[in-house]
């Protein structure tokens, strides 16, 4: 439902199609019909599956599948941090490793099939890129049971307590008969929103996604709806919020490791980490890690954190942060038939002033899309970062997103 709301909204069904077909699963694909819920039009996303069984995965095995796809760096971090929260919630609900998690429906062809097309049409629309708003109003829990591998269960089903536990997600409609929220629906809005109310904002576009089932009480629909930031006063100075830091020490891992410790903890959810060289009571040299995020995602980070760098304990406080504000646009560069997107992040002067192209606010690439590109058309990355900055700077760019 939540595919076919993106798709319905705007994005490319065609590119979404495509990444799923990039999975590489004979027979997995995708098409929309357009259908009636509740007498409201909508958009309906059918996955087409193999004839031949699936088989059990583990997270590994799903991580792989996701890196293997044509998603790009923003989507395929969306979905290996869908994967993760699902396997975490797993992991609590039958007292395993995450690691050590079969994934049974939420490992299958059309769940797979769910996530990457997710995300790829969250790319798609901009509402990965750095600097997009994203919130969700609560989601219908439902009441009752559901059958699984592991027999009935009640509803809302365990791993959808966990996700929404650890991400802060609100649930309600307990009324509502049957299964509303399934752990892959509650890990998709978890890993791109934050529980809010409707944002102000110029409405661009809704999409409407249906559901299979039609009840005569209330549309079965899931809606999306995006549009431009709306100005709620004069331009603001500096904002402050309050953020999650999170470290742990280190002193004995791999030096070669440290890339992909990084990497891995920006995937749970950090928006940002580093590693401070530091000297150790013994004298030995050893490295302080740092992470900052949101606190609903802290469980995921620190879970990231022992699993990458086998610390034995992880520290976090609560601190107060001043930011620049800044949006994010996206831009095209390249020659005619190969123009790659590149997302230009516009910071605004202390002053408030403005942040349009002509404006003196900062302006700069966001690297991994700017790599991407440089790797499409085969330029230097100080090149294709060069170029998007001169497209914003030209006025070619839109609106954030919100």
């Amino acid at each position: 439902m939540l595919l076919a709301a993106l798709l319905d909204a705007g994005a490319d069904a065609g590119r979404a199609g495509a990444t799923i077909a990039s999975l590489g699963v004979p027979g997995l694909g995708l098409r929309t019909e357009t259908a009636r819920r509740g007498g409201l039009a909508c958009l309906r996303a059918l996955i087409s599956t193999p004839a031949v069984a699936d088989r059990e995965r583990h997270l590994a095995d799903v991580l792989a599948l996701v890196e293997a796809s044509d998603l790009g760096p923003a989507g395929r971090e969306f979905a290996g941090r869908v994967f993760r929260l699902l396997a975490e919630a797993e992991g609590a609900v039958h007292g395993e490793p995450p690691g050590d998690v079969h994934f049974h429906e939420v490992g299958a062809y059309d769940s797979l099939a769910d996530v990457v097309g997710t995300a790829a049409a969250l790319e798609d629309l901009g509402l990965l890129a750095p600097g997009a708003v994203v919130t969700c109003s609560a989601l219908a829990a439902g009441s009752g049971t559901v059958n699984s591998r592991h027999g009935r269960l009640p509803v809302p089903a365990p791993a959808v307590l966990e996700l929404a536990a650890a991400a802060g997600l609100t649930l309600t409609g307990g009324e509502l008969a049957g299964e509303r929220t399934t752990p892959t629906g509650a890990a998709l809005v978890a890993a791109v929103a934050a529980p809010g109310g409707f944002p102000a904002m110029t409405v661009r576009a809704v999409g409407t996604g249906g559901g299979g089932r039609d009840p005569a009480d209330r549309p079965n629909i899931t809606r999306v709806v995006t549009g431009a930031a709306a100005a709620t006063g004069p331009a603001p100075g500096p904002r402050e919020e309050e953020v999650t830091v999170v470290e742990t020490t280190v002193d004995d891992l791999d030096p070669r490791l440290w890339p992909s410790v990084l990497l891995a903890v920006r995937a749970a959810g950090a928006w940002d980490c580093w590693c401070t060289p530091i000297v150790g009571r013994h004298g030995r040299p050893g490295q302080v890690l740092t992470a900052l995020c949101a606190e609903p995602v802290r469980p995921a980070v620190a879970a990231a954190i022992f699993a990458q760098t086998g610390t034995l304990g992880v520290r976090w406080s609560r601190m107060s942060r001043l930011t620049a504000r800044r949006v994010s646009v996206p831009v095209k560069v390249g020659p005619p038939g190969n123009r790659q997107l590149v997302t230009v992040k516009v910071g605004q002067t202390t002053s408030g002033q403005s942040t349009g192209p002509d404006g003196p606010g900062t302006v700069t690439a966001e690297l991994a899309e700017a790599e991407a590109a440089a790797r499409a058309l085969g330029w230097p990355v100080r090149v294709v970062c060069e170029a998007a900055v001169a497209q914003y700077r030209a006025g070619a760019g839109t609106e954030p997103d919100a």
